[in-house]
């Protein structure tokens, strides 16, 4: 698509530009990864996406997930306008954050939670409640498994195995992450060594439940599992952050795949994205002994002035009741329609890839298939950038919008019917073609 079909998105770029960095408010919108110009959005409807210059595209990111229904569904429209009426804040306890805390309890193995206004909020406090808890400082955490911009979770590997972290971006102090130790994802030895080093000292460990911010990278059988029994082991707390994937990639979360069939429970989790409806909304829970450490109640402090807002929490309650069996149904079987007829386009193109899955979340990496799967954040690093980046804007120019990055996962919703279906099909051998020309440029 040329920059002239474009104008209003570069105009509207260049004015974000000069009074926002690098023109956008999350780094991932500025389309450094991939090159071009981005498109502003002026509108979005069901599975479609409608950009300032009154171009259409097939929406794959929805909103990196909480689109669960897509975009603007009328009953959650027609509850939030409800809601908005009625005020938009009131600094007080309201009904819907019960209703809405009741419904996450009934799906998840939490007893309890607390609202706030952002994942990073999430698990930032939940770190902070598993700290207080249990006496301890030391975080363990896995690399490409993203849990926010909390200082001590931008943590890079040490020069060891079992080494402290060091910060993984400027602005982060050295001793935001001296506490912090960072693993290798789906690596038993590491941990079981990390815990035997420092086990008496490990406040907490956690993890994406099934990592989708290195791409969609599923635990190892058992993994989770394991790593719930060496935390009860060592008297520190297994976190599982489902940010991304509650509610998402099942009914129930990842937990509904994975801990509900194995048996183990976390004992704090955070939650995001679709439990907000499209609203700035996340909480954590756990069991009640854990939770009952948060004020007022006990005394590790935690507040939020739009903590549990009603139109937030109206959105998100809205949006969880309509997310019936049948739902998830229908979105499982888009993203195995499209996550199989990707893989064949490419493969028919000759270009290396693998596809995988959490749930109804996948991804597609541009990287040898010899290597096995991807199992960790070494390697998805290998994806070919350069391919992924040609692939992008050829579906970008053949009306589908795909995440720009090729270390993201896509999405599909409720409202992807026939017609979005096939817009996407129709792009694939042509996109398929564009990243066999462009192989070669790998990260």
């Amino acid at each position: 698509m040329s920059d002239s079909a474009v104008s209003t998105s570069r105009a509207l770029f260049e004015r974000a530009s000069v009074v926002t960095p690098g023109g956008v408010n999350s780094p991932v919108r500025a389309f450094n990864a991939v090159g071009g110009t981005p498109r502003f959005i002026r509108s979005a409807q069901g599975a479609w996406l409608t950009d300032a210059d009154g171009h259409d595209y097939v929406d794959l990111i929805c909103s990196w997930g909480p689109m669960l229904l897509g975009h603007a569904h009328p009953e959650v429209t027609a509850a939030v306008q409800a809601a908005v009426g009625r005020g938009t804040s009131y600094g007080t306890p309201t009904e819907p954050e019960v209703l809405l805390a009741e419904e996450i309890v009934g799906r998840t193995p939490v007893e309890q939670v607390r609202f706030v206004s952002s994942g990073t909020e999430a698990t930032m406090s939940a770190i902070r409640l598993a700290r207080g808890f249990t006496g301890r400082d030391v975080v363990v955490k896995f690399a490409g498994c993203y849990h926010g911009h909390v200082d001590s979770l931008l943590a890079s590997a040490g020069s060891g195995l079992a080494t402290f972290a060091v910060p993984g971006t400027p602005g982060v102090p050295a001793s935001s992450t001296a506490l912090t130790l960072v693993l290798p994802y789906n690596d038993r030895a590491a941990v079981e060594q990390v815990f035997a080093e420092h086990g008496d000292r490990i406040a907490c460990l956690i993890t994406e439940a099934a990592a989708g911010n290195m791409g969609v990278v599923p635990p190892d059988p058992g993994f989770n599992g394991f790593l719930a029994e060496t935390c009860r082991t060592h008297g520190a707390l297994f976190v599982t952050d489902e940010v991304m994937t509650g509610f998402r990639a099942s009914s129930r979360g990842y937990w509904g795949i994975d801990g509900a069939q194995e048996g183990w429970v976390p004992d704090l989790m955070t939650f995001g994205k679709v439990m907000g409806g499209g609203f700035p909304a996340a909480a954590f829970g756990g069991r009640a002994e854990v939770m009952g450490h948060l004020s007022p109640q006990g005394p590790v402090y935690q507040a939020g002035t739009l903590s549990g807002n009603p139109i937030a929490t109206t959105a998100g309650l809205t949006t969880l009741r309509l997310a019936t069996d049948e739902v998830y149904d229908h979105i499982g079987g888009v993203a195995e329609t499209l996550k199989t007829a990707a893989a064949e386009a490419l493969t028919r193109a000759g270009v290396p890839h693998v596809v995988q899955s959490a749930g109804t979340m996948f991804s597609v990496f541009f990287t040898d298939p010899a290597h096995g799967p991807v199992r960790n954040f070494e390697d998805a690093s290998r994806t070919d950038s350069t391919a992924y980046a040609a692939y992008f804007h050829a579906m970008l120019d053949a009306g589908v919008y795909l995440p720009p990055s090729a270390y993201e996962a896509w999405f599909v919703s409720a409202a992807h019917d026939d017609r979005a279906v096939q817009t996407v099909l129709d792009a694939l051998p042509a996109a398929s073609q564009a990243a066999a020309a462009a192989q070669g440029g790998a990260r």
